[in-house]
């Protein structure tokens, strides 16, 4: 049996990605050859025509993917568990998310945070899209409107940072270089060029940083997996910007030896589209998400590297679980039961979210009394 077609794009969104593909040509003709990494970049970020930069819906049941926030409330409720201590550890704190998608995360922490009597001073949320900024606006506009003047949108880190960041489905969506063990071990980068259309290319990798990177996973042979250089430097880059606090990320992958897995000889690398996994990264660039899964012993390793604190890591089904999600459900009218329980146990169901998508904390200069909710009952920290 044939797979379903795939949705086809209308005209403007069609015209476009066939403007974002001249314009990724025309780098490619510039440069002979463009490392997945940048043609990645530019795929999804490029002004007015990236995919997170333009202006195709994203998120939910009308876009491409649903993310956890948007599945259930009772997600931003646990996340804002985590954040609790941390805030008032602190006192006069803050609060700062990345790409914060639709904004239902930003509305489900600040209200549930507002039970708790912990609003941060400030909600800060780094989002290089003007159009995600608009739209997460009329999110927090519609659902929590009386503690929008505490949001505040910046493009990029701040300095001397004090509080909680929070990342969900942030660390898959920075570009990742490609790299190919052949055969007989040599080591290549995989890349784009331009043959009546957008194709891979490899190229011996030459001496620098990502072949020293891929040297050190000893990959096997015929072996095709992503690297993060990018990663790392974010990770850096939260942790310089990070004085005193915690910084919770949540997304999909795996440590690095089941990442590395001599059957994983593809990589996870993958394109989605009106709620379609694709293969094929080069399909309708710009109205197309790209995503690798997340090393997180390399997440681990950067942030240790800056020296931030590890906290704990464990499955989204744990982290769930261990704060609270099944007491809220409980809780719940019958009337939203339900719903609820169908969202809770995707988000936690092994089959679905719950083992593939991990939690991960890391803290500067914070003392609590206690483990971060979230982490206290379960840690796979021996795993990374």
């Amino acid at each position: 049996m044939k797979p379903a077609p795939l949705p086809p794009p209308n005209a403007d969104a069609l015209d476009a990605s066939q403007r974002l593909i001249a314009h990724i040509r025309a780098e490619i003709d510039a440069h002979g050859w463009l490392s997945f990494a940048d043609y990645m970049a530019l795929a999804l970020y490029s002004p007015g025509l990236g995919y997170y930069s333009g202006g195709a819906t994203k998120f939910g049941e009308a876009g491409d993917f649903v993310t956890a926030p948007e599945l259930s409330p009772l997600f931003g409720a646990c996340v804002a568990e985590t954040i609790a201590p941390v805030l008032f550890a602190l006192g006069d704190a803050d609060v700062l998310e990345f790409g914060a998608g639709t904004g239902q995360l930003a509305a489900q922490i600040l209200a549930e945070l507002e039970r708790w009597e912990r609003l941060p001073r400030r909600y800060y949320i780094v989002d290089l899209s003007a159009e995600l900024a608009a739209r997460q606006r009329a999110t927090l506009t519609a659902l929590v409107p009386h503690l929008v003047e505490r949001v505040q949108w910046l493009t990029a880190l701040p300095k001397d940072f004090v509080g909680c960041i929070v990342g969900n489905e942030v660390l898959d969506a920075i570009p990742c270089n490609l790299v190919y063990r052949d055969a007989a071990g040599a080591l290549f980068e995989r890349g784009v060029v331009w043959r009546e259309g957008l194709v891979y290319e490899d190229r011996l990798l030459a001496p620098g940083p990502l072949l020293e990177l891929a040297t050190a996973l000893d990959l096997p042979r015929d072996y095709l997996t992503e690297v993060q250089p990018q990663m790392r430097g974010f990770i850096h880059s939260v942790a310089q910007s990070l004085s005193r606090g915690a910084a919770l990320f949540i997304d999909y992958g795996f440590p690095a030896n089941e990442y590395y897995h001599p059957q994983r000889n593809a990589g996870t690398l993958m394109a989605h589209y009106r709620h379609h996994s694709l293969t094929d990264p080069f399909w309708h660039p710009g109205l197309t998400d790209l995503t690798c899964h997340v090393d997180f012993s390399a997440v681990y390793a950067a942030a240790d590297a800056a020296g931030l604190q590890l906290e704990g890591y464990t499955s989204q089904a744990q982290y769930l679980l261990d704060t609270s999600a099944a007491a809220r459900l409980e809780q719940l009218q019958p009337a939203q039961y339900l719903a609820a329980a169908s969202a809770l146990n995707k988000l936690t169901s092994p089959a679905e979210m719950g083992e593939l998508f991990k939690a991960i904390a890391f803290s500067r200069n914070l003392a609590l009394p206690a483990l971060l909710p979230g982490f206290s009952r379960a840690d796979d920290s021996w795993r990374l």
